[in-house]
């Protein structure tokens, strides 16, 4: 179970991590956790300075739910391409294949 740490040691290790003087490997060995676990709590930080500045939190993907919409409607319109030449390749090996 991992170790619940007070928020008072969290804000502390994010202000370090902020100033930017010492890379994040560096301020989490300082502090004795690991890399991952401090760049999920700069992470949720992030978050919450957005939510609290009233700011929309950035897309996680560049292009946004416009670039997702695209894909999405490309993926289904390759689907069905991918159907009619399944059936179409049925259809012409059947007149192949000796019965």
């Amino acid at each position: 179970m991992p170790v619940a740490y007070p928020p008072e040691f969290r804000r502390d290790v994010i202000a370090v991590a902020r100033r930017g003087e010492q890379s994040r490997a560096q301020v989490a060995r300082s502090f004795g956790i690991s890399e991952s676990c401090l760049a999920r709590w700069l992470a949720i930080a992030d978050r919450e300075d957005a939510r609290a500045s009233g700011r929309r939190e950035p897309d996680p993907v560049p292009g946004g739910e416009d670039e997702v919409r695209e894909l999405r409607r490309r993926l289904k319109q390759v689907e069905q391409e991918n159907e009619i030449l399944r059936r179409a390749t049925a259809y012409f090996a059947r007149d192949i294949i000796p019965k």
